[in-house]
């Protein structure tokens, strides 16, 4: 029936899932039900041990010998009793073959146990014909091998149940219940949702009279401990002799047929019949309710350690993609940082007031060079080195691009064309002709030379852009000064220049180095991300379809596991400002030199310098460890800063203990850090580092009450801290 089609593709895809075989139990049972779903007949199957008269009351029902019946176990296949104008038998083989003979004698060829008493396992189906009313109606019985003989009957029997809208079950009254059918009754029926059947007892009538009151009570009973769900007003217990019921209806005894309990029996099943037909779906999603969860327990078997796995999985991925980028946002800080000194070193305003005096007093005494090697390179240096160190580190965590030094070349050393020397000797009368240093090697030599170290010295710091104009007459001495301030200012303007530009570029090229790509998702993940997703949209598409009839489920839907950060494939930092803004160099108006010699050196533009590569990169414990030092550090380094403590360099003014009280607060503060009384402030320093590290709350993320411990020994080991930073060791 089509409106089941939904259901029975969720049911057979949930079997395909779980690579059920098509011999097994499992899948057959599915097929049943699924066979079931689509059959618009009401069929009623006769079930009990072998020799209990089922064959023989179904012939009694029919009211001819249509089933084959004797003395031991016959039945070997589930025949199926459908309406027909003649009675007829079709014999379907496992190889397709159909044998469709009249009347029912080919039965003793294809559904009897042989010599052996074994199933013949080339027959798919037997299937007998019966012009009988009952049957007209749309019912259709099924006569089951006897139970308890062979594992494979019991098989064809269980699957059988599973497309029956009624069981009728047959006791032999003589030795009524036993242990297997109480757990044929419980495994076979109750627990797969079977639940609209009916008892009948046969062979009462062989027992003494004073027995069968006895045996009645008990089945009685039995009934009532099973909660059939039938029609309200009929019992679930029936007596009926089958033999006596069908020798009573071959001879058309009616009064036999009707002492043996079959009349009675026959009423009431066309009454049941009727009723249940007009709600089929009442018999029959019960079954579908069992079988369902089975297949949904055995997905949720294969789908949870899925989940587990990849959950797993992402969660150690996402960890390792945290430690990353807070890795990259902190060398991100600190090039950005470093890059920042040394552009603001590079401004021409900052190189003209914090080198050119010492720059022109070098030129003009002949000692250029030293100065630039001594001073200016050993600066430039320290800066560049602090820039390259965090693409290092860069390259150390991420391993993407190797970094290059950073290399700004000085400019040619600048160079002064001496005006003509004046005949008069008078240089000693001008303002600002005071030597200084004592630097006579220049070419000029003798007091001249230490004049115009002096003028250099006078003219910078009166500012020669407001030289009054009573000096309108320069000196010889003045007019060198002058040059060498214009050389050295020529000389920083393209250090200025060349430094920025160069710098602008390796910024370029550090976005290339501070960034991580994430190395593609194992096969063998991708593979069982893709089997979880199949599995989770056959449950969750099974539970839709159930949902639809109003089947309960213990189970909710599936949602999907977002994938890892990892999809996302390059990490890189926010896009930095570059925006610059244009500093324009500074020009002082001072007298123009005489022509001076222009031929400079041609500055080549700097040669990258490869470096050794560092070591490789450390494991994901290593990588953790060393990101928390550094995240330690600078936080360490902020707590400082906040409190104003001294540098290992520049020490703040330390106080000594004025009275008993402050004596006693440093007692307790080296206690706190763990130290003696005393100790030097490189040890508290030390001492403090490796508490924070130990004590921070940050490793206590998910432990309450140790992290609320933590902040509380945080505050002691910073007070601490605080008192001993300000104390005369």
């Amino acid at each position: 029936m089509r409106e089941y089609e939904g259901l029975i593709g969720g049911l057979k895809s949930g079997c395909e899932l779980l690579g059920w075989e098509r011999k097994s139990k499992q899948y057959r049972d599915v097929i049943s039900i699924c066979d079931y779903l689509v059959n618009p007949n009401f069929r009623i199957a006769v079930f009990g041990l072998f020799n209990y008269g089922k064959s023989t009351l179904l012939n009694a029902m029919l009211g001819s010998r249509t089933l084959p019946i004797d003395l031991i176990p016959t039945t070997g296949a589930a025949i199926t009793v459908k309406y027909g104008f003649n009675v007829r038998s079709r014999i379907m083989l496992v190889d397709g073959t159909e044998v469709y003979r009249s009347g029912t004698e080919v039965l003793q060829q294809f559904a009897i146990l042989d010599g052996n008493r074994q199933m013949r396992q080339d027959v798919a189906s037997v299937e007998v014909f019966c012009p009988h009313p009952f049957l007209e109606t749309g019912v259709e019985f099924i006569d089951l091998p006897g139970t308890n003989d062979r594992e494979e009957q019991d098989n064809l029997v269980k699957e059988q149940l599973l497309s029956a809208d009624l069981v009728v079950q047959l006791l032999d009254a003589r030795k009524l219940m036993t242990l297997g059918e109480r757990e044929n009754l419980r495994d076979w029926l109750l627990d797969r949702g079977i639940k609209t059947v009916i008892f009948v007892a046969n062979f009462l009538n062989l027992l003494e009279p004073e027995e069968q009151q006895s045996v009645q009570n008990r089945l009685r009973f039995v009934a009532e401990s099973f909660r059939a769900e039938l029609p309200p007003g009929f019992s679930n217990l029936y007596r009926v002799d089958a033999l006596p019921a069908l020798r009573a209806r071959l001879k058309g005894d009616v009064a036999a047929a009707s002492s043996s309990g079959l009349a009675s029996f026959e009423a009431a099943l066309q009454n049941v019949v009727g009723i249940l037909q007009q709600s089929r779906g009442g018999v029959r999603l019960p079954r579908v309710q069992a079988i369902a969860s089975q297949i949904q327990l055995s997905l949720k078997h294969k789908i949870d350690p899925l989940v587990n796995e990849i959950q797993s999985f992402n969660d150690k991925q996402n960890t390792k993609l945290e430690i990353k980028q807070k890795a990259l946002d902190l060398i991100q800080r600190g090039f950005n940082t470093s890059v920042k000194e040394l552009r603001d070193w590079l401004a021409l305003p900052n190189l003209l007031n914090k080198y050119q005096s010492d720059a022109a007093v070098a030129l003009a005494e002949n000692n250029f060079k030293s100065w630039q090697t001594n001073k200016l390179k050993k600066d430039l240096q320290d800066l560049q080195l602090a820039v390259v160190k965090w693409l290092y580190q860069a390259y150390d965590f991420f391993q993407e691009e190797r970094p290059e030094d950073l290399l700004i070349p000085f400019p040619s050393q600048p160079t002064i064309t001496l005006p003509p020397k004046p005949d008069n000797d008078d240089t000693w009368s001008e303002p600002g002709s005071i030597a200084v240093g004592g630097g006579i090697g220049w070419l000029i030599g003798g007091p001249v030379g230490a004049a115009v170290v002096g003028s250099i010295s006078y003219l910078l710091n009166k500012n020669v852009q407001k030289q009054d104009d009573d000096f309108v007459k320069e000196s010889y001495h003045q007019q060198v000064a002058k040059l060498c301030i214009a050389a050295t200012e020529d000389y920083f303007s393209q250090l200025s220049h060349q430094g920025l530009s160069i710098l602008a570029a390796y910024e370029r090229q550090a976005e290339i180095i501070i960034c991580f790509k994430v190395s593609p998702e194992p096969p063998e993940i991708t593979r069982k991300r893709e089997e979880l997703q199949q599995l989770q949209n056959g449950f969750n598409q099974l539970l839709h379809e159930l949902a639809k009839f109003k089947i309960s489920s213990n189970y909710q839907p599936y949602t999907a596991i977002p994938s890892s950060r990892q999809q996302q494939r390059v990490y890189t930092p926010p896009p930095r400002n570059t925006a610059e803004k244009k500093v324009e160099p500074p020009r002082q108006q001072v007298s123009t030199p005489p022509p001076r010699n222009t031929a400079e050196k041609k500055v080549e533009p700097p040669r990258q310098q490869v470096s050794t590569p560092p070591p490789p990169s450390p494991n994901p414990a290593e990588l953790e460890a060393k990101f928390r030092n550094w995240e330690l550090d600078e936080e360490i380094a902020q707590i400082k800063a906040q409190m104003g403590s001294p540098s290992s360099q520049n020490q703040q003014t330390a106080t000594p203990p004025k009275n008993q009280g402050e004596k006693d607060k440093i007692a307790h503060a080296y206690k706190i850090l763990e130290l003696q009384q005393g100790a030097s402030f490189a040890d508290v320093k030390q001492a403090y580092r490796n508490l924070v590290k130990k004590w921070h709350p940050d490793l206590f993320v998910g432990k309450p009450e140790l992290q609320k411990q933590a902040q509380e020994k945080m505050l002691l080991f910073n007070e601490a801290y605080k008192i001993l930073s300000n104390i005369d060791n």
